[in-house]
């Protein structure tokens, strides 16, 4: 299978993986004819990126570090969990935690669980799914990447449950957000960011106090949009002044963001989302934390097209998780002609070869 721009599909390819709602249910089925109306709803639904089938790569497997039953239940928790607290506080309810820390600490240890069993990078691009609620999912990949940044960065059990629940709860101050704000489809005027950035206190005091939680789990909320120049919100906290779990899911966090489907804005890859987090070293973002990120994550996923800085064009078929940057990848293109058979390079063993461009870039010169 092959990861295509949505908006170069030739109307006529075939889905290569199904799209599914958060409930589990199949919107889109493997093997769906593309068609211009379909790639139009796709398009409209956030979808930058999309599977596609393709013979010369079928046998490219797709593994997804996380399994897609961990997700969906996990979703399904952090739904049930959020709506809860959403009520209460319309009810104007005291903030009780006792049932997020069991409920909670079930979803975190099943991700640690299919992070700690799979020797892949992490990468979430795979997934194919249309969300109700961005903030449910959001959390959900907040919390991967924060453990997975966990793992390579050897925290103990007791580390990664209190940086695993304040991954989870870290935007649970958006719940004492309008609606009318939060789910705004399109981008949001200065009053409306305002209000946004309200949700970060609002965690913090509905955390603090709650049994059964760690104060830390409190802080990540309070801190993850603080920066280390001092540039963040809601404090303006720098450097040491931030707590080390907040530095971590600052990361998670904005990543997250800008390689995230949204409505509104088209996604990056993840190597694109690497670059900006680099750009954004020593001012805004923990340098060392950065560099373990780029060690945990898969820069350049499986079935993308690239070409090398030999001129070769090819499919990243699967990851080396020492060197993530340097894929295994499948030669498709010689000299701009189409190649047959295809045969498969392992670019950590030709470390002079490296990619030079890839899917979104080759797609935009093709329009130019």
């Amino acid at each position: 299978m092959r990861l295509v721009s949505t908006r170069s599909v030739t109307a006529g390819s075939k889905l290569a993986k199904p799209i599914y709602n958060d409930n589990g249910q199949v919107l889109l089925f493997q093997g769906a004819e593309l068609t211009d109306r379909v790639l139009n709803r796709l398009s409209q639904l956030g979808f930058t990126f999309i599977y596609v089938q393709d013979e010369r790569t079928d046998d490219i497997d797709i593994e997804n570090v996380v399994r897609e039953e961990t997700k969906r239940k996990a979703v399904k928790t952090i739904k049930k969990e959020f709506q809860v607290i959403a009520n209460d506080l319309n009810l104007k309810k005291t903030f009780n935690g006792d049932h997020l820390s069991k409920d909670f600490s079930k979803v975190i240890k099943a991700i640690l669980s299919d992070i700690k069993e799979n020797e892949n990078a992490l990468t979430i691009l795979s997934d194919m799914f249309v969300y109700d609620s961005y903030i449910f999912t959001h959390s959900l990949n907040v919390t991967v990447y924060t453990l997975g940044l966990a793992v390579e960065l050897g925290f103990n059990d007791k580390q990664m449950m209190d940086i695993g629940m304040g991954a989870l709860l870290h935007d649970v101050g958006k719940m004492a957000i309008p609606v009318e704000v939060l789910n705004k489809p399109g981008r949001l005027n200065d009053e409306e960011f305002s209000i946004i950035q309200t949700h970060a206190k609002a965690g913090f005091d509905m955390l603090r106090n709650a049994p059964n939680l760690s104060l830390l789990t409190a802080h990540c909320a309070y801190q993850h949009h603080e920066r280390l120049d001092g540039t963040g919100y809601p404090q303006g906290l720098k450097d040491n002044q931030i707590h080390y779990y907040a530095k971590i899911m600052a990361i998670a966090d904005v990543f997250d963001a800008v390689t995230s489907n949204r409505i509104y804005r088209k996604s990056m890859l993840p190597h694109e989302g690497l670059e900006l987090l680099y750009a954004g070293v020593g001012k805004q973002f923990d340098k060392t934390l950065v560099e373990a990120f780029r060690r945990t994550i898969a820069v350049y996923p499986a079935g993308l097209k690239v070409k090398l800085s030999d001129g070769r064009m090819a499919i990243v078929v699967k990851q080396n998780k020492q060197l993530s940057t340097h894929p295994v990848v499948r030669i498709i293109e010689e000299n701009n002609i189409e190649i047959s058979p295809s045969y498969d390079v392992d670019l950590m063993k030709q470390l002079n070869v490296t990619i030079v461009e890839t899917e979104t870039t080759l797609a935009a010169s093709s329009l130019v």
